[in-house]
């Protein structure tokens, strides 16, 4: 039950979050336009491919050494810190030579650095990653939802006031600065450790660096993966493309917590499986990539024949052309889906390692695409290009690796799972 209702809290925040998101990405899109959206969604995106080396993989390895207590806990908590501070740096750095490839202006650049401060706030997630370990997440949610909405209110104040794109920079900072001082405040108020002494440990750091660096790589990947295309969109042609984009792609992308949802709650009973029946472990298995390829499907489908119905309705005539977006971008949702199932067997089996790389080639794949295909085909081919990446990092590649290929075969043989089960309950009558 403990488990449960920590899991439940964090189940509540995200799905509050989605909705607000989704209602606030609508009223902004609409109040920015366009190109103002646009640019407003490059310059966060732009951040986003570097902001992941702020957190130097070190998230579940933290929480794991919180749970293993082999370390003095105000010694880990201090030491993760500092190193998340020197990650922040090298973002700033990495930042400053990325812009000198770039065509931005110089007030894009220097919003985009206020976007990047927000990362030196994020250091302090490493107690959440303390709350994560003594399973006390509702306070962590508790300061999430105090500045989610802080910041939801400042957005609707000033759309209400007609203020400049850069209020909207300055309050993704703000959002930053806010939750650090809530996660600080549950710190103090929960616990009798002296936050006063924070200091580091080199030993500690090797370790934490040691475990964490397949993590990073892996992070990077993904965040090149999700992030790239829009940047990509901005350098080829310009930020109105970007913000037709951004509004599909976002729309799209707000599905993608069901299939968390889903596949975090049926990962304990797959884990029990594995442990008393090999048979049962993949059934269940087999079940739940069923289940989730319908559910996907199901959603894209709905999606393609609503498509023009929603962009009109939801963000106005300016962004209908965002319709044509969605209905290619949407069916990516049932590679999302599968990949998400199939990376809890890789977990269940302990080859993560075939994630990592499945999701870097992806990354390559994507890359590739998008050069090509916003040549040619504009916003569309950088839609296409998702997919088709898509459809390699979280199916395809399965195929490639030895250890991963009979998981191929499930995820493949599950999609006939109701006419198997007709056919085995035909021939055991036939027996009988």
């Amino acid at each position: 039950m403990r488990y449960f209702t920590n899991t439940s809290w964090l189940f509540f925040e995200k799905i509050i979050r989605v909705v607000v998101n989704l209602f606030m990405l609508i009223w902004i899109a609409r109040y920015l336009g366009s190109e103002q959206f646009g640019l407003f969604s490059y310059m966060q995106s732009f951040v986003g491919i570097f902001s992941v080396i702020a957190t130097l993989g070190l998230n579940a390895i933290v929480v794991r050494e919180f749970v293993k207590t082999k370390y003095k806990e105000e010694e880990l908590l201090s030491t993760s810190f500092y190193l998340r501070l020197l990650g922040a740096l090298c973002v700033f750095i990495i930042l400053y030579i990325a812009i000198h490839f770039t065509k931005n202006e110089a007030d894009t650049n220097i919003m985009i650095f206020i976007i990047a401060s927000s990362t030196i706030f994020q250091s302090f997630n490493v107690i959440d990653f303390y709350f994560q370990s003594k399973v006390l997440s509702k306070y962590v949610v508790y300061a999430n939802i105090f500045s989610f909405f802080i910041s939801t209110i400042l957005k609707i104040l000033f759309i209400l006031l007609e203020a400049p794109i850069e209020a909207f920079v300055y309050i993704v900072l703000f959002d930053s600065i806010i939750l650090a001082l809530g996660l600080i405040y549950f710190y103090i108020k929960t616990t009798t450790l002296n936050i006063a002494s924070l200091k580091f440990n080199m030993s500690i750091a090797s370790s934490l660096l040691k475990d964490s660096w397949p993590l990073i790589l892996s992070a990077i990947a993904i965040s090149i993966y999700m992030k790239i295309d829009q940047v990509m969109i901005k350098e080829m042609l310009n930020s109105k493309e970007v913000g037709l984009y951004a509004v599909a792609t976002k729309l799209s992308e707000g599905f993608y917590f069901i299939g968390i949802i889903i596949t975090n709650s049926i990962f304990p009973a797959i884990v029990n499986a594995k442990k008393r029946d090999n048979e049962i472990y993949i059934k269940r298995l087999k079940i739940l990539y069923f289940f989730m390829w319908w559910v996907s499907v199901f959603i894209a489908i709905f999606v393609t024949f609503f498509s023009d119905f929603l962009i009109e309705s939801l963000f106005t005539s300016e962004y209908i052309r965002s319709s044509s977006i969605l209905v290619i971008h949407i069916w990516a949702l049932v590679f999302v889906f599968l990949g998400l199932s199939s990376t809890k067997w890789m977990i269940s089996e302990n080859l993560q390692i075939y994630s990592t790389i499945n999701t870097t080639i992806g990354a390559i794949i994507n890359i590739m695409l998008n050069y090509y295909l916003i040549d040619y085909m504009g916003i569309e081919g950088a839609a296409w290009a998702t997919l088709i990446s898509y459809f390699f990092a979280s199916y395809f590649c399965l195929l490639f690796w030895k250890k991963t290929r009979v998981n191929f075969i499930n995820i493949s043989l599950s999609l006939f799972l109701p006419f198997d089960y007709l056919r085995q309950n035909f021939l055991l009558r036939i027996r009988k």
